[in-house]
């Protein structure tokens, strides 16, 4: 293989040398935020969403951050093919405003740019997600508390200065400024323990699917905050990818006692934490979690990119196997890397250029999907390394 990496845990490795990979293996799919880069795996998703997958008949946990909180939904919808089609169209060709004399757009216009974009593209058909015969939706988010409890030109920055310092000391202890909260497919218990960090579980409904999706797409200071989704606890929600960047969580383990399964319509906003919770409990079919990514390194939050000592795989990820492009490869691509969130600033209001290097890295990543389908018709240990 040249262009895939394929990385396994231990468990998940013993499982490859005995019986290679079947479809009816897969309990879990991890989709990580990462705005563009995430483009690259729109061949794979096809390939596993349309062909693969559905050789099997066993239910299967999506759980998406960000762009991946989109990509999963996508995965839901009838004829998933088309719609992963379209949405690499929509992302790639995505254009917005720029104010005289700027090299970014307001939040506010993203923002508003963005629902009218997921209106466009889930108008009608939310009930094709909320729905599916066998795959339970899970798209997290990240509330703000104290002073991230409302988005303020002042206290937000502080608010997340404060995080970032406290996250550097111990990750678990960022929970006192940003908790996660999980909206769920209705009756799908969280397919991963809890105990790492402060998190909430509610259901997705029709009345908050959009908000919710929106808010795991918010990105601080380049969107604005979704604030009191329907069904939740009050506040302001951001990206999934803070609390989440790439989903490094301990599935297949008990649902812990800190998260609360939160009724869609059961929480009065004056009483937080006192009404009736229900906790959740883990379920999962098969056995491995399944992860196209964009790395191989599952990185816990988005402020643990710099810290590097918390890059390293743990027993969380012991089932776990990791699809993701060789470095060498990505330097063949437009610019040498994958796309990213710099291209907006690089290419400025000359998008038709950044949408023509965007075309070519994700026509140039069907070499990745092409070389997982070979390597499942014949499976080879050789090329598969320690996550």
């Amino acid at each position: 293989m040249k262009a895939l990496r394929i990385h396994a845990g231990p468990v998940a490795r013993q499982h490859l040398e005995q019986r290679g990979l079947q479809p009816s293996d897969v309990a879990v799919i991890p989709a990580a935020a990462g705005g563009p880069k995430g483009l690259i795996l729109g061949p794979l998703d096809r390939f596993i969403f349309g062909d693969w997958l559905p050789r099997s008949q066993q239910p299967v946990h999506l759980v998406g951050a960000s762009i991946g909180a989109w990509r999963m939904a996508t995965a839901c919808l009838d004829a998933s093919v088309a719609a992963f089609e379209r949405l690499e169209h929509d992302y790639i060709h995505q254009d917005y405003e720029l104010p005289p004399g700027k090299t970014r757009p307001t939040a506010a216009h993203v923002s508003e740019r963005f629902g009218q974009n997921l209106e466009a593209f889930y108008g009608g058909r939310v009930g094709e997600v909320l729905n599916h015969s066998r795959y339970h939706l899970h798209i997290v988010t990240s509330r703000g508390r104290h002073l991230l409890g409302r988005e303020h030109r002042v206290a937000t920055p502080l608010g997340y200065l404060g995080a970032f310092l406290t996250n550097t000391v111990h990750r678990k202890a960022m929970g006192a400024w940003l908790e996660r909260v999980v909206f769920s497919s209705a009756g799908a218990a969280l397919p991963f323990a809890t105990t790492d960090y402060r998190t909430r579980q509610v259901g997705l409904t029709a009345d908050n699917f959009m908000q919710a999706l929106q808010a795991s797409c918010s990105i601080p200071f380049v969107l604005q905050a979704v604030h009191n989704i329907p069904g939740a606890p009050p506040g302001a929600y951001w990206d999934g990818g803070i609390t989440d960047y790439h989903l490094h969580l301990a599935y297949g383990k008990q649902h812990g006692e800190s998260a609360k399964m939160i009724a869609a319509s059961a929480y009065p906003s004056s009483a937080e934490g006192k009404n009736d919770l229900k906790l959740g409990a883990a379920s999962a079919m098969g056995s491995l979690v399944l992860y196209p990514h964009f790395q191989h390194r599952v990185v816990p939050g988005w402020l643990d990119k710099s810290l590097k000592w918390r890059h390293k795989s743990t027993a969380a990820l012991d089932s776990m196997v990791v699809l993701s492009p060789c470095p060498d490869w990505v330097r063949t691509l437009p610019n040498g890397k994958l796309p990213d969130r710099n291209d907006f600033t690089h290419y400025g209001a000359d998008s038709a250029s950044r949408a023509k290097a965007w075309r070519a890295a994700t026509r140039a990543s069907q070499q990745l999907a092409q070389e997982w389908a070979e390597w499942l018709e014949r499976p080879d240990m050789k090329a598969v390394d320690p996550l």
